[in-house]
């Protein structure tokens, strides 16, 4: 569909006040039109032989009166229906981001998306609310002053509008290039936001490095783009105006030469030529609107692009056509010879031929090393990414077969890269409960050894820990995450590093209630330190993407394969770092 037509389908659901708004312009055109055609009259009647006076005055008062309550109500009107529609779209944006998947966050900025929200549709708003009322209004108001041209004299009104062709071609080379420019405006202002949201996002390490003047550069250089970029829009729409006094001051000159000689011929009044040439002058502010609508709509419709370039995005993880509900896992959860690539390329291959059986209840450790693949797998499993090839199977069906809504309630998540919200501690802990009550919430945290901290808060759990839980530390914030899924309380729980960024103290009261939050779960462990992970029903070793060992810790440890030295090497680890001496090598 043409961007245009597309925008204005937005506006179909208000249609109600955009014929209120129609039917105020129709109001404001009859007055504008009413008050030309009482020119003729005052230069005939009133100013000549003082007939009529009274009512003329009258008409004048009641003309204007009529023409502004038209505007008024048309502009509100078209405003109301302007913000409705920039409200629906951009709801309609944020869910459609929202419900890309983790491949589509990976390759874009988050600043970026943000700017298609926030700066493109209110771009499109001022077309939607102003323009387009104007392109109505004024577009009616033009109708009326011709109406009373050819009413005057018809040859005079062909006259003075055989230059309104000369309008159209600037009009539309012109058009071509504020849409060209205006879309390159949208993408420096995009980069803008990128540039500013990750330097804010990122500002300890800004200031750790001392990188504030290098960040300070790049949002300039940003900043310089846009001006230079946002210079030609409006150097382009800088000639709008002289080009139409111009082509203006042309009619002019020619209904002047041809009512001249109609007077002297007495086919026409002084009166009626007069009235005529007013008509004719208040056709130009409408006229004058309009060349600027054009442009404005041009602008609105660069914006429109892209947005509904977002808008046409189609999710690669969706519910498969007669998807439904996942019941409660029974009995197992299977890899059945997985393969997955990030990319198309030899290089995206991030696991390789994956075949694990993982019984209900029991707890499946997962090691390797760093890169080697570990998440990945995780990963796969709330389907935030699909398999390449082979099949995640729960209870013998295919994840890809029921609802990613009942699959995804099924798994608590606890990660190493701790996310919360700039919301108070209970709505953090409540996220994947909201109806949870005050007491359910507080056992939670309590098993999580949470409630200790957070009753020491100024407003204990009504306290708002900032954006990303940036008032908390690094153990307060991992604690409150596993307080979230302990509340969640779901049968398949993933630990992906959930106690990394505690201290040594906090690591065993929080293993304490994870101990307690697995019993009776199916449990995905990704753990740094080995020794957390040695009470596991099963472990596999995780190697460039392919399971290279499998067992428990006794018989891995017996093997004396790379379990085994990734356990003898983080062993010495611990005791140099307990004896303070620097750590020797150890070959992988």
């Amino acid at each position: 569909m043409n961007p245009f037509f597309r925008l204005t389908s937005f506006a179909r659901p208000h249609r109600g006040r955009l014929v209120a708004a129609f039917g105020a312009m129709l109001v404001y055109a009859a007055g504008s039109a009413g008050l030309a055609a009482l020119i003729q009259p005052v230069f005939d009647q009133v100013l000549t032989t003082r007939t009529n006076l009274g009512w003329v005055i009258a008409g004048i008062l009641g003309l204007y009166a009529i023409k502004g309550v038209g505007a008024y109500l048309s502009a509100n009107l078209m405003a109301d229906v302007g913000q409705r529609v920039i409200r629906d779209l951009r709801q309609a944006l944020f869910r459609k981001v929202l419900d890309q998947s983790s491949t589509f966050f990976a390759h874009r900025a988050v600043g970026k998306l943000l700017s298609r929200i926030i700066n493109d549709v209110t771009q499109v708003q001022q077309a939607v609310s102003e323009t387009l009322g104007d392109l109505a209004r004024e577009s009616l108001a033009l109708v009326g002053y011709v109406g009373l041209l050819f009413w005057y004299d018809a040859r005079l009104a062909t006259v003075s509008l055989t230059v309104a062709p000369l309008v159209i071609y600037p009009l539309t080379t012109l058009g071509r290039r504020v849409r060209r420019t205006t879309r390159r405006s949208q993408e420096a202002l995009e980069e803008i936001t990128h540039v500013g949201a990750e330097a804010f996002a990122g500002h300890r390490i800004v200031k750790a490095f001392g990188a504030e003047a290098r960040e300070a550069a790049r949002f300039d250089a940003a900043v310089d783009h846009l001006y230079r970029t946002n210079m030609k829009v409006t150097s382009v729409l800088s000639v709008l105006p002289p080009l139409m006094e111009f082509i203006g001051g042309l009619a002019f000159a020619g209904v002047l030469w041809y009512g001249s000689q109609e007077i002297q011929a007495g086919r026409l009044t002084t009166g009626g030529f007069t009235a005529f040439l007013a008509s004719l002058f208040m056709m130009y502010g409408p006229a004058k609107k309009l060349s600027r609508v054009n442009a404005n709509i041009q602008q609105a419709l660069a914006a429109g692009e892209r947005i509904f370039e977002t808008l046409d995005l189609t999710s690669d993880i969706v519910d498969r056509p007669g998807a439904t509900a996942l019941l409660p896992l029974g009995g197992t959860i299977e890899f059945d010879h997985v393969h997955f690539r990030y990319g198309s390329g030899a290089d995206g291959a991030a696991l390789r031929d994956v075949t694990l059986r993982v019984e209900a209840g029991t707890m499946l450790a997962i090691v390797g090393r760093s890169g080697a693949g570990k998440s990945t797998l995780v990963s796969l499993l709330p389907r935030f990414y699909d398999v390449t090839a082979g099949s995640v199977r729960i209870d013998g069906r295919d994840i890809r077969d029921v609802t990613l809504q009942s699959l995804r309630a099924q798994i608590g998540i606890v990660t190493q890269d701790t996310v919360l919200f700039d919301d108070t501690v209970a709505g953090n802990i409540a996220y994947g409960r909201p109806d949870a009550s005050p007491e359910e919430i507080e056992t939670a945290a309590r098993a999580a050894h949470a409630h200790e901290f957070i009753a020491g808060l100024p407003e204990g759990y009504d306290t708002r820990i900032g954006e990303r839980g940036q008032r908390l530390s690094g153990g307060q914030r991992q604690r409150l995450a596993i307080a979230r899924a302990l509340l969640r309380d779901s049968p398949i729980l993933i630990l992906d590093e959930a106690t990394s960024a505690l201290d040594t103290e906090s690591e065993r009261l929080v293993q304490d209630a994870l101990g307690t939050l697995m019993a009776n779960r199916t449990s995905f462990v990704i753990a740094h330190r080995l020794s957390t992970v040695r009470r596991a029903d099963a472990i596999v070793v995780i190697e460039q993407g392919e399971v290279v060992e499998s067992g428990t810790h006794e018989s891995l440890l017996a093997a004396g394969g790379l379990y085994a030295r990734l356990y003898d090497m983080q062993l010495r680890d611990d005791l140099t770092e307990a004896s303070g001496l620097e750590s020797p090598e150890v070959p992988a």
